[in-house]
């Protein structure tokens, strides 16, 4: 008989959106590092699927309370902005 641990749900959802953060990691690593157009096709993929699971999680979690995330000052949400704005700017992408 095997026995598991009692978790809480609280932490099996902590447990679960690391785990899709750090898989969001290695897939973005792994994209940047691929030179086979399929190979990337199918990593971008699962990056893009990884992203909105892990995004799922993070929405749950903040609708039960688990995780209470503060909103950014309307000043660094701007400077975020413009500071991507210039790096668009001066690469083309």
């Amino acid at each position: 008989m095997t026995t598991r641990p009692n978790l809480t749900e609280q932490e099996i959802l902590t447990d679960f959106i690391s785990q899709e953060k750090q898989l969001v990691h290695y897939y973005a690593s792994d994209v940047t590092e691929s030179s086979c157009p399929n190979l990337r096709q199918l990593l971008i993929r699962h990056l893009t699927e990884c992203s909105e699971d892990q995004y799922n999680v993070f929405e749950e979690m903040k609708r039960k309370q688990f995780y209470k995330p503060k909103d950014a000052p309307d000043y660094d949400v701007q400077t975020a902005k413009q500071t991507m704005q210039q790096l668009r700017q001066s690469t083309g992408i």
